[in-house]
């Protein structure tokens, strides 16, 4: 299995990455069943325009996630959900800026701005989001001394957050991915997803990237490599 954290390593993986085509294997349509389900990763006020964490067109998704919506029966949202003061904020660190990265006792951590803390209208998810039947939001990253990226598990690779055996409870095997940021918390989401035996897509043109230092592209390898499958909204039949 791909170590996720070589996504927050940086350039590393840029070269290889040129070799990943840029649609990945995939069928020319995706029929939607009863074991589909969409994820929709952190649509929040923050990771939108005007946000401490914008990321740039994140607003552009919403209405391809609103359109798909309407084709799951089955949809599960994730908010990032974070205490004041989080040990992935970059104020949380003396003379530490955003986008720098420190070593912490589960590996590498990439600083940010505060952002999405609890409570907050940033950590809101964004009004414009039309998914009245979803059926669970995942809240993650609201222990302080751990980041969590993954909709499954913490960055420490440990702590889960249960999603895993809802799905299997609910004999749920093939899940869409869209949301923010394509290479953070999507892509750490769909390894997860593989890692635990799930059928996985992730929707390119229902997400948007941050890439700090050649993350975006490292994350589509990454996640070539693990078998996640990269499709177009386009390609999903309901």
């Amino acid at each position: 299995m791909v170590d996720r954290r070589q996504i927050l390593a940086g350039v590393a993986g840029i070269a290889a990455a040129g070799l990943v085509p840029k649609r990945l294997q995939a069928a020319a349509s995706i029929k939607v069943d009863d074991t589909s389900a969409l994820v929709v990763v952190d649509v929040q006020n923050c990771f939108l325009p005007g946000g401490s964490l914008a990321v740039k067109e994140g607003d552009q998704i919403v209405t391809v996630i609103n359109k798909m919506a309407r084709g799951f029966a089955h949809v599960v949202m994730t908010q990032d959900w974070h205490t004041e003061g989080h040990v992935s904020f970059a104020s949380s660190h003396a003379g530490k800026k955003p986008f720098e990265t420190i070593d912490l006792k589960y590996g590498k951590q990439v600083l940010w701005p505060d952002h999405c803390v609890q409570g907050t209208d940033g950590a809101a998810l964004s009004k414009e989001l039309a998914i009245p039947h979803a059926e669970l939001i995942i809240r993650k990253g609201y222990h302080k001394d751990v980041d969590s990226y993954s909709a499954f598990t913490e960055a420490d690779g440990k702590t889960t957050t249960g999603l895993a055996g809802y799905l299997t409870a609910r004999k749920l095997k093939r899940l869409f991915l869209a949301g923010l940021a394509t290479d953070f918390c999507v892509a750490w989401t769909a390894l997860d997803a593989r890692k635990a035996g799930f059928e996985t897509y992730v929707v390119e043109d229902a997400c948007r990237g941050i890439d700090t230092q050649g993350s975006l592209a490292k994350a589509w390898a990454d996640m070539a490599k693990a078998g996640v499958k990269r499709i177009q909204s386009a390609d999903i039949v309901v």
